[in-house]
């Protein structure tokens, strides 16, 4: 006799913090504001990632590490990065998701940055994890249909979504769905409850207490399922993970207590699961959906919040100008570099997707170079070069540092569309500061190594926009954001 399928509870956790890295040490500079810690990357880490980890949480939910909070904590909390990692393996499936690499809004994006982000953050996941991922939950969930068949091309099975990013009327979120994307392909998408994802986020009382949130919020959820089908049940809660112990104090305790309750206490009348795990556990085909082009869950207004007038904001009108000038820029970058690295036979976009590697310290820099070198067919010099390695063959004009400054330089050109520059309400703010600085490394490492005047022209495209609160305009403040790296605000090309 078959048992009848229980409902299930999956705890989605997004866990991002805004690079904070300056481009020109690779140094966290101290905050003040972060105070007693160095910074907000180490304040965040001892209120919410380390207690998380030491109390098993991650074991329990679904979550996505942003590859560059990854990275920091590998570096600076080796514990609770291992933990982290661990945790994923416990779990049917593992319990992580992948994320593009620089948190960047991909519908906003053209084409060939989208797909770096997304190799790239792939890439970054498989280091971190040992494994492939199999889901990737996008940056503030901004999706179109182009992001999610550029997902599907790379071996990404299933995504989070809002349920408010459906074009169908009355949806039950409870199942998952699948969207389909043309040429026989499909993406899976799981809608998260906004009703108790919301009472989570926002109000304290329904996280006070694990039981009752279990039996007055989760179980009336489940009722009615599993469907006629056989589909089980599923609740899926998604919330940004700092949440739990940052945004809201001893909110990593309820976590514990939610999703890892000690042997003793009574059933609760479902599973805690992981999401890949409750993917696999639900019949297929799933029933389609069709999503709203566009959209994402924090911004009521599609995805103007990054790129121009939200109604959300108060004062809005900055957001476009930094956009515009920032294309602008990357556009220039781009050429250049791609000019550049041609002149040795090497392809820009295949070079720039390879690149992570060095980044992640996976490959070094000079290995990296001698890669590229044969596969442009210079190929290795007879003699021995540094490291006993073969010297690497280039054509006369450009060497190997020049390469990787370019690269560099495409580097810090994605890391310039980061959302958190535009998320809030002034540019006046340390997160589109430190966007700025991001800018002037791709521009100043261009200039040098083409000649160019890169970031001359973008000094004066910033003048285009004002702060709403300091009436700064655009250059100002890219002035300021130098000073306070030490950094003259001035070419160097």
């Amino acid at each position: 006799m078959t048992s009848t399928p229980r409902g299930r509870l999956v705890v989605h956790a997004h866990f991002h913090q805004p690079d904070r890295e300056d481009p020109f040490t690779g140094e966290v500079p101290g905050e003040l504001s972060a105070s007693p810690f160095h910074d907000w990357m180490a304040r965040v880490d001892a209120e919410c990632y380390r207690p998380n980890a030491e109390r098993g949480n991650f074991a329990g939910i679904s979550f996505d590490v942003g590859p560059l909070l990854a990275g920091w904590l590998s570096a600076n909390d080796p514990s609770t990065a291992a933990a982290i990692v661990a945790a994923d393996a416990g779990r049917p499936g593992g319990n992580a998701m992948a994320l593009p690499y620089h948190h960047t809004i991909l519908p906003l994006a053209s084409m060939a940055e989208r797909r770096t982000e997304i190799r790239w953050g792939l890439r970054a996941f498989e280091v971190s994890y040992g494994r492939a991922a199999t889901g990737m939950w996008l940056p503030e969930t901004a999706v179109d249909l182009p992001t999610l068949r550029l997902l599907a091309d790379e071996g990404v099975a299933f995504t989070v979504l809002a349920p408010w990013q459906t074009a169908e009327h009355h949806l039950d979120t409870r199942r998952p769905y699948r969207v389909e994307l043309g040429d026989e392909r499909t993406m899976t998408v799981v809608f998260y409850d906004a009703g108790i994802s919301g009472s989570v986020s926002f109000d304290q009382a329904t996280t006070s207490d694990a039981d009752r949130f279990a039996r007055d919020s989760v179980l009336p959820r489940l009722a009615g399922t599993p469907f006629a089908d056989g589909t089980p049940g599923l609740v899926l809660v998604a919330t940004d993970g700092e949440l739990y112990g940052h945004h809201q104090k001893f909110r990593d305790l309820f976590l514990q207590h939610l999703v890892a309750p000690g042997p003793n206490e009574r059933d609760r009348g479902f599973d805690i699961v992981g999401l890949a795990e409750a993917i696999e556990a639900s019949p297929q085909p799933f029933p389609a959906a069709r999503i709203r082009e566009r959209t994402s869950w924090s911004c009521h207004h599609g995805v103007a919040r990054w790129g121009w007038e939200c109604p959300d904001a108060h004062d809005g009108r900055w957001k476009a100008p930094l956009r515009a000038a920032l294309t602008r820029l990357a556009t220039a970058v781009d050429a250049a570099a791609g000019r550049r690295l041609a002149e040795a036979g090497v392809e820009l976009g295949p070079a720039r997707d390879a690149y992570v590697d060095v980044v992640l310290g996976v490959v070094p820099a000079e290995a990296f170079v001698a890669r590229l070198a044969t596969a442009s067919g210079a190929g290795p010099a007879a003699t021995a070069g540094t490291a006993g390695t073969a010297a690497t063959k280039l054509p006369a004009g450009i060497d190997a540092a020049t390469i990787l400054d370019l690269l560099e330089a495409e580097r810090w050109r994605l890391a310039m569309f980061a959302s958190d520059a535009w998320f809030w309400e002034d540019p006046i703010r340390p997160e589109t500061k430190e966007v700025l600085r991001f800018a002037a490394r791709a521009a100043r490492l261009v200039d040098r190594r083409a000649g160019t005047r890169l970031e001359e022209a973008f000094i004066e495209d910033l003048h285009l926009f004002h702060s709403p609160s300091a009436h700064l305009d655009g250059a100002a403040i890219y002035g300021i954001a130098l000073e306070e790296v030490g950094e003259a605000g001035v070419p160097i090309g």
